[in-house]
Formats: C-alpha cells, sequence, structure tokens
C-alpha cells in the first residue's frame, strides 16, 4: 500500500466517523454507555477532531 493510498483510506474513515456523527447530532440518537447516557457534546468534539483528521489525511494525499 502506498502513502497516498494509506492517507486517501484514512481520511475516508475520518470523514465517515465525522458525518455519522453528525447524523447523530442532527438526528438526535441517544447514546448509553454502562447506563450513562453519552452527551451530544462528545458527538460536537468528535465531528471537529474526525473531520479535521480527514482533511489532513487528504491534504497530504494531495502532496504524496
Amino acid at each position: 500500500m502506498t502513502t497516498r493510498t494509506f492517507c486517501k483510506l484514512a481520511a475516508a474513515i475520518f470523514a465517515l466517523i465525522a458525518l455519522l456523527q453528525l447524523i447523530r447530532i442532527v438526528m438526535g440518537w441517544s447514546v448509553t454507555l454502562n447506563g450513562v447516557d453519552v452527551p451530544f457534546l462528545a458527538s460536537w468534539i468528535a465531528v471537529t477532531v474526525a473531520g479535521a483528521l480527514s482533511f489532513v489525511g487528504f491534504r497530504a494525499a494531495m502532496r504524496s
């Protein structure tokens, strides 16, 4: 696997994670882990981090 392919694949996975977290926020899906509700703030953080990692990955794929 080349560096460019790896960067594209990782960026696509992070983009999918960001999209799913955003869908969770928009649709209002609740998540419960071990009896504790996960707040939507956690999803906003996940959207931001995963989106940034996706952007960096696609940018790195273009440069390599």
